[in-house]
Order: structure tokens, then C-alpha cells, then sequence
């Protein structure tokens, strides 16, 4: 076991996390004892391991693969360039990485390596060949892989998670609802998201849902709670949406004024991003609110 990779890695995350030795170490052990573990001059206790893992948010088993895995870093670059793939909808390109990989003992071998890939299939499968079922159950399968067994599930898991739900709310609005409303369970049983994002787009998602529902005020609270969460993370990710689906919400229950308020502030956001697809849609509804 290479404890000097495995101590690098915690200092990482607990840094990214933006905790302190001393708030990593609390109900845990000394901070001078995590000091030696991030300096790799000790190796933790199997359980000292798994609370650090869980208050970080990760897996106990990933500290045990840098440990071992001596090309863990081809495993990074691999889930950089999916990540990639699949944010840009390259859905082929994606497709193209997960084919090569299946064969690699890294992936076949590895449950969590081979999620990643199982994730990136079942995407493929809906957006290219529109293969919903399939999609799905290969989408369920990646969240069960690593047999779980009632403990606390990961952000990858929660990931694939709300990948079905965005199938669900473009196939079957009824099967969308209660599977977000689990995944703010799992959210609210980890003690740190390392991705933030996950929780902004979990409450748009809900929003949206519950505006497909006719369920407005409901929908209002969620987009009042993403707006709040974006704030506090000093993120305009999903922001502009947000603010278009409060104001649409605040149209529908005839409120034009208060509507064009949330409006104009989501165009704000997308000028800000250059994101042209939206200003046109936007500024006519803006006019539209203004008559």
C-alpha cells in the first residue's frame, strides 16, 4: 500500500472540500493524526479510514485503489475525457472511449471503474439509439454494481441517479418526481458534496418537474432554494435557467410583473455567459410580460 499517494489524496479533497485538519479530524481522531496521515508517515485504522472517506464524500474503496492501483491515473484521464463527451453531447466520441475501455482489465475488473463506464453507455443508449429501456437498465445496474448493501450512497451513484431522472422527466413526468425526491434523501445523508453542482441541478430538476405537474408553488420553492444554493456557492451555473423557470412559474399563476422581474434576470445571467440560444427566446418574452 503506498501510503504517501493515499495521504496526498485526502490533503487534496480536504482542501477541495474547503475543511481545516482540525474540522477533518473532529469526532474522528487528533489533528495532529491526520497531519501524519496527509504527510504519509502513518497509515489510519481500517474505520479511521472509512469516517475520513465519509466525511469527505468518497468511497472508502478509492483510497484503497490509489493505494494499489499503480495506473489510477489513466482511470482520472479516462473519466475527465467521458466527462467531457458527455458535456458536450459528443455522445459518439463518448461512446468510442467506453468501447475501447471495456476490454481493459483497469475497467472490466475494477466495479467502480466499470460504473463509470456502465453510466456512460446508458446515456449513449437513450440520446443516440433511443433506447429508453435498455438505457435504463443499464443505468440501474451501474448504480447497484457495487452491491451497496443499505449504506450511504456515493456522488457517483447520485450522478447516475439523476441521469435516469432526466429520462424520466422526458419520458414518464409521473416516475420523475419520487426519484428526485429520493436522490434529496441520498443528498442530505452526505456529510460534503465535492461537486456542488449536483445539488443545483437536483433542485432545478425538481422545479421543472413540478411545474410540468402543476404543481407551482412547490416548483417556486425549489427554484427559490437553487437560487439561494448558487448564491451561497458563488455559482451562475443553472442560474439563468432557474430564474426563466421562476418567472414562467410566476406567468402560468398570472403574476406578469413579478414573471418579468425573474425573467430579465435570467437574461442578465445568460449575457454574462454568452449563451446566445436563449436571449431571443428571452427578450420576446420579456415584451410579451412588458404588454
Amino acid at each position: 500500500m503506498d501510503f504517501a499517494a493515499v495521504g496526498k489524496k485526502i490533503k487534496e479533497l480536504r482542501k477541495n472540500s474547503g475543511l481545516s485538519q482540525e474540522e477533518l479530524s473532529e469526532g474522528i481522531c487528533t489533528q495532529a493524526q491526520i497531519s501524519k496521515i496527509e504527510k504519509g508517515l502513518v497509515f489510519p485504522y481500517a474505520s479511521t479510514l472509512y469516517q475520513i472517506s465519509q466525511k469527505l464524500g468518497v468511497d472508502v474503496n478509492y483510497f484503497f485503489d490509489i493505494g494499489t492501483t499503480p495506473r489510477l491515473d489513466y482511470v482520472q484521464e479516462v473519466f475527465q475525457q467521458l466527462q467531457i463527451m458527455r458535456r458536450s453531447l459528443r455522445f459518439k466520441e463518448m461512446m468510442d472511449i467506453v468501447r475501447a475501455e471495456e476490454v481493459n482489465p483497469l475497467f472490466s475488473q475494477n466495479k467502480k471503474n466499470l460504473q463509470l463506464l456502465l453510466w456512460h453507455k446508458g446515456i449513449y443508449l437513450y440520446e443516440v439509439e433511443n433506447k429508453k429501456d435498455e438505457a435504463i437498465n443499464t443505468l440501474n445496474k451501474a448504480v447497484h454494481i457495487a452491491d451497496m448493501k443499505g449504506k450511504v450512497i456515493q456522488e457517483r451513484e447520485i450522478e447516475i441517479l439523476l441521469t435516469i431522472g432526466a429520462i424520466y422527466y422526458r419520458e414518464d413526468i409521473n416516475a420523475a418526481l419520487p426519484l428526485f425526491e429520493e436522490i434529496i434523501r441520498h443528498v442530505q445523508l452526505l456529510p460534503h458534496l465535492n461537486d456542488y453542482t449536483i445539488k443545483t441541478r437536483l433542485y432545478f430538476n425538481l422545479a421543472r418537474t413540478l411545474t410540468s405537474l402543476e404543481r407551482l408553488d412547490e416548483s417556486n420553492i425549489y427554484c427559490d432554494k437553487a437560487i439561494k444554493w448558487c448564491l451561497q456557492k458563488d455559482s451562475i451555473y443553472l442560474l439563468g435557467e432557474i430564474h426563466y423557470q421562476k418567472g414562467y412559474n410566476l406567468e402560468l399563476i398570472n403574476q406578469p410583473v413579478k414573471a418579468k422581474s425573474y425573467m430579465e434576470k435570467a437574461l442578465i445571467v445568460f449575457e454574462l455567459q454568452q449563451d446566445d440560444k436563449y436571449l431571443n427566446f428571452i427578450k420576446d418574452k420579456i415584451n410579451q410580460l412588458s404588454n
